[in-house]
């Protein structure tokens, strides 16, 4: 190899680690997470901030606030015991990227003690235009146990949520 290649590949090399290195990192990710499923969106509408409204003295150049969008994301992560906590994440579309708005734990999985095997989303095509959530989680109450048990997750179009054994 010639001197100019070697410059080139070592410049190369040292510019693509810089690049990771400036990503956050997946090594910030909990090594006890098993599972991640993003799916389903949700709406809010947008409060108008009434304090600068009032300082407006031109009425008409108020303008309406954009409302907020977003999308869901469930997570597994693993207990020392082996069992699994699951948490549902509302996740903001910002324009500097996804901003997490909320952190939520599901306590009936928790106390279920429930080792989780899988989580699958409704559909595998990508985002929803349709506000809401259903996710499957398959998890064993009983590590012995041969088969899981399907559990939805399902928040519907006003945000409400029910978690419920799968009925199929």
């Amino acid at each position: 190899m010639t001197m100019k290649a070697l410059l080139a590949a070592a410049l190369l090399l040292g510019s693509v680690s810089q690049a990771f290195s400036q990503m956050p990192g997946i090594d910030a990710l909990p090594v006890s997470t098993i599972f991640v499923t993003s799916n389903g969106m949700w709406e809010r509408e947008a409060v108008e901030d009434t304090a600068k409204s009032s300082q407006t003295t031109d009425k008409s150049a108020s303008t309406r606030p954009e409302p907020t969008r977003g999308y869901y994301k469930v997570v597994a992560m693993r207990q020392p015991d082996g069992t699994a906590k699951i948490y549902l994440q509302q996740i903001a579309f910002t324009a500097d990227g996804p901003s997490l708005v909320e952190t939520l734990e599901l306590e009936e999985f928790t106390q279920m003690k429930a080792y989780v095997t899988d989580l699958r989303p409704e559909s595998s095509a990508g985002a929803s235009s349709l506000p809401g959530l259903f996710v499957t989680v398959h998890l064993k109450t009983d590590p012995a146990q041969k088969e899981p048990d399907g559990w939805t997750i399902i928040i519907d179009e006003l945000g409400d949520m029910k978690i419920e054994k799968a009925s199929n």
